[in-house]
């Protein structure tokens, strides 16, 4: 019951205030409240589908309450149109942050896959200088042979391996994709990461 009267007691305290409550005050809460429950969602999904199964329940449960505790304020205040309009821009800017989170956390493993000229070997050496493992092989193009590079690296070096490219190998092609999970290989020393700053 504590939980349910958080929003309620700010009503009681802004009541004498007229509309403020309703067209500012109620709406903001929603807004702020469902940004905050919408970014754990995003960040919860998003360490499932990378593997993180003892994260994900501490991020749901939060969730849950906060979910609660917004939509009930909503369908008590379903004919008052900024709360609606609250709610719909929380639940899109929820998203957009949790992904910009997401990013800047980098968890989990990328597959770095480059396709370089036959006869192009500065950006394998620059690699194994580097100490990023590596795997190639030959391949056939369009415009003749190839070497097909497989880099899979922690996230957190993602920048480093695309900085070296572009420096070595500025016209190579190269895709990237998520890797769910790894076993053994070859990585350089892990560089921690929060909020895009590394150290």
């Amino acid at each position: 019951m504590m939980l349910f009267s958080i929003f309620g007691n700010f009503e009681v305290l802004f009541s004498d205030f007229g509309g403020l409550w309703t067209w500012v005050i109620l709406p903001l809460l929603i807004f702020c409240s469902r940004i905050i429950d919408q970014t754990i969602g995003t960040l919860r999904l998003v360490f499932l589908a990378k593997g993180h199964k003892n994260i994900a329940p501490i991020l749901g449960f939060f969730e849950s309450i906060i979910w609660i505790l917004v939509v009930r304020e909503v369908i008590v205040n379903v004919t008052h149109p900024m709360a609606l309009v609250a709610y719909g821009a929380g639940f899109a800017m929820g998203n957009y942050i949790g992904l910009i989170l997401e990013e800047r956390l980098s968890v989990g493993n990328v597959i770095v896959r480059i396709i370089l000229p036959c006869e192009d070997t500065t950006l394998i050496e620059a690699f194994r200088k580097e100490n990023f493992g590596y795997t190639v092989i030959d391949g056939e193009g369009r415009n003749g042979k190839v070497k097909i590079l497989f880099v899979v690296l922690d996230r957190t070096n993602l920048t480093k391996v695309l900085d070296l490219l572009n420096e070595v190998s500025p016209t190579a092609f190269y895709s990237i994709e998520d890797v769910k999970q790894v076993k053994d290989g070859i990585f350089p020393r892990r560089r921690r990461q929060f909020l895009g700053k590394q150290y």
